[in-house]
């Protein structure tokens, strides 16, 4: 009988796959459905990157990390390191192992920014962490403030949540760039947190207009989704209609 050999039949090493990864706890849909907690602790957050973003249990606090290290921002303004204790419904993580750069050094909007990265990047459908370090002439975020049982839809949740808008700010915007087709298990386009150099402030990023920054990318070619095994997990509505409109309303900026 004749040997039937599949392309690609050689597995790469797991820690080359590890590399191309983005680990992710739960989806973006259901934390739009109010599923403010969950069983990740983020003791395990080595395992799976050095690099990440999310948010804690009952949405209290925003969560960056980069370099190993991990911080959490919280509504009143404060940032503190990640205890082991802490926990999450929501992240995502990864391995940050630059392949691009690209270097700005005049003023850039937003959306002159993303427009740039979108003409750089190898492909709009695979996966990117994104990371700038540098001078921002603006950067608006906002945090969540805690929430308590019984839980309200995000969209409800961010009506009342503190916007900060900081001026001529050194200091990280961290995060991930997401293929469209994948809008609902995370945020489709760019989803991004900021804290600044002394790790005192940051939160979501709603709006920035960068001055200096140096950009590093890392390409994605894996997503491995972990879903929490909860009982508000088990029950939430995430067959959305209006997926893009919560999305928008619950990620974009305050009208």
């Amino acid at each position: 009988m004749g040997v039937t050999k599949t392309l690609h039949e050689e597995k790469k090493p797991d820690h080359l796959n590890k590399l191309q990864e983005i680990y992710q706890v739960s989806t973006m849909t259901a934390l739009l459905d109010g599923v403010y907690d969950g069983d990740f602790s983020l003791s395990e957050i080595p395992e799976h990157g050095d690099f990440g973003i999310g948010t804690f249990n009952k949405l209290d606090g925003e969560l960056i990390g980069f370099d190993g290290s991990f911080y959490r921002l919280r509504s009143d303004g404060t940032a503190i390191p990640v205890s082991d204790t802490d926990k999450s419904p929501f992240c995502s993580f990864a391995f940050f192992d630059t392949e691009m750069v690209h270097q700005i050094d005049n003023p850039m909007t937003m959306k002159e920014l993303h427009e740039e990265l979108d003409r750089i990047l190898p492909s709009k459908n695979l996966f990117y962490a994104i990371r700038m370090d540098g001078v921002f002439k603006k950067v608006q975020t906002r945090t969540v403030e805690l929430q308590e049982k019984p839980y309200v839809p995000m969209v409800e949740a961010v009506q009342t949540q503190p916007i900060f808008d900081f001026k001529d700010i050194h200091g990280t915007i961290a995060g991930f760039r997401t293929p469209q087709y994948a809008n609902g298990i995370a945020v489709a386009g760019y989803h991004l947190h900021f804290i600044d150099d002394d790790r005192n402030v940051g939160g979501h990023v709603f709006d920035y207009t960068v001055e200096k920054v140096t950009i590093r990318i890392s390409k994605k070619l894996y997503m491995n989704l972990r879903l929490p095994e909860t009982k508000d997990f088990f029950d939430a509505d995430i067959d959305r209609a209006e997926l893009v409109h919560d999305i928008e309303a619950a990620e974009g900026s305050p009208e």
